[in-house]
């Protein structure tokens, strides 16, 4: 009798021990086999899985799970719903063969300790719109293929692997995504100015329910870090569309230089998080144009410069985070920022001043200047004796200057006096612009 089921829930329960061999004789099992939530342990059994060939949604979520994955498992051609997530499943994923066919939705490998490179057996599957490996220990490049490979993704977590290299440009080729999460990996080089061409997080579009998952009883879901916290998006599939939080993390990584005017484009983007990076230069002036912004963290960088005014402008803002950073100057004030009333966002910025922080811009420039003037005075008079000594020296270097080297390095001596003296004429030029004077005259 039980050979004719086509569904099977026995989630939020509490058993335990093995996943049954005789699961396999379920030849019927179509809509949905559904374990989540208990305490089975042990590897899957190849006879429990590799004959439910008509299968189409498989949740073993948050169990005790262990072993590597059987590679028959790949080869359901009609799984579309795959979710292993919260156990402890290790090894690697198997290749796929050259004739498989993907029909893969949505893919949850999250928390588990998989290893190896990122999944080749993914790259057939072009209708995938979720995929979510984080928290595992993944390492290597991040294909260049996932670009073309996997145009209906909507959804991409890598977080909280040993992901390394460079982040290829090719991923702006995935016109559909709207979340893009590479927190805590080993990533270096630059932020992709062609992000800037990512389409749906320009204008992000609803989505069809039907379109993500078929099936009204089920959900899906994504984790990601939301104002400093990590929280559980949870994608319900009724006869609706639905709205997917639009953002991209790359926080916790090796990442270099500027941030790109071009991520300004992304009009569409509720959260940016950029933390702990190596990024340098200024905030981009333009970043009041991410009109949506309701999370931006930039901080644990090397960003210097101003706070660009226009970031005031952004009406959504509820959360920020500029701390230990470089910036200097003063706090832009009114609209949003107004709310946001705690001085910790601004913290170990030595340069800013203003509410919220108990630093007024007025003695703050006073006490700069007056630092500014002890600096150029106390390097005043060591700069110009050092330049006494090389024009006076020169009758004495004329006799080396037969010899190459000498030669050179007098030559770069005497332009480096030089460089120090023409700043100090500058450091004196800039003092008088600001009228104090009164320790030179």
């Amino acid at each position: 009798k039980l050979g004719a089921l086509t569904f099977l829930d026995l989630s939020k329960n509490r058993l335990s021990g093995k996943i049954p061999r005789e699961l396999g004789n379920l030849v019927q099992l179509q809509t949905l086999l559904d374990l989540s939530s208990n305490f089975l342990s042990g590897w899957i059994p190849q006879a429990a899985f590799c004959k439910l060939l008509s299968l189409q949604i498989l949740i073993l979520s948050n169990n005790q799970l262990t072993g590597k994955l059987p590679d028959c498992l790949w080869y359901l051609q009609n799984l579309q719903f795959l979710d292993l997530s919260n156990n402890a499943f290790s090894g690697e994923i198997p290749a796929a063969k050259a004739s498989y066919s993907c029909s893969l939705i949505s893919i949850h490998l999250s928390s588990n300790d998989f290893t190896g490179v990122f999944p080749s057996a993914l790259e057939g599957c072009k209708k995938l719109i979720n995929l979510d490996i984080g928290n595992n220990n993944f390492f290597g490049d991040i294909p260049i293929w996932i670009g073309k490979g996997l145009p209906s993704l909507k959804i991409l977590s890598l977080k909280s692997n040993n992901f390394s290299g460079e982040i290829p440009s090719e991923l702006s080729q995935l016109s559909q995504l709207q979340l893009l999460d590479m927190t805590n990996n080993g990533l270096t080089g630059l932020i992709p100015r062609s992000f800037g061409k990512l389409t749906s997080m320009k204008n992000p579009k609803l989505i069809s329910s039907r379109e993500l998952l078929q099936w009204s009883f089920n959900h899906d879901r994504i984790n990601t870090i939301w104002k400093g916290k990590e929280q559980i998006f949870e994608i319900k599939t009724y006869a609706i569309d639905i709205q997917l939080v639009t953002g991209i993390s790359l926080s916790g990584n090796s990442l270099s230089q500027c941030i790109p005017d071009e991520l300004m484009n992304l009009q569409g983007l509720q959260f940016l998080n950029l933390s702990r990076n190596y990024l340098s230069r200024s905030i981009p002036e333009n970043i009041g144009s991410l009109k949506n912004l309701e999370s931006l963290d930039l901080s644990s960088n090397e960003l210097s410069g101003a706070i660009p005014p226009s970031l005031a402008g952004i009406s959504t803002l509820s959360s920020l985070n500029l701390s230990n950073n470089h910036l200097s100057g003063k706090i832009s004030t009114g609209n949003q920022l107004q709310t946001l009333t705690d001085p910790s966002i601004y913290s170990n910025n030595s340069g800013l001043c203003g509410l919220p922080l108990n630093i007024s811009c007025t003695n703050y420039a006073l006490a700069s200047d007056e630092r500014y003037c002890r600096t150029c005075e106390d390097q005043y008079l060591s700069y110009f004796v050092m330049a006494g000594v090389v024009f006076g020296s020169w009758l004495w270097f004329g006799m080396l200057f037969s010899i190459g080297n000498l030669r050179y390095a007098v030559f770069c001596f005497v332009d480096d006096i030089q460089r120090k003296v023409m700043q100090k004429v500058s450091c004196i030029n800039q003092l008088l612009s600001r009228g104090n004077t009164a320790q030179y005259l």
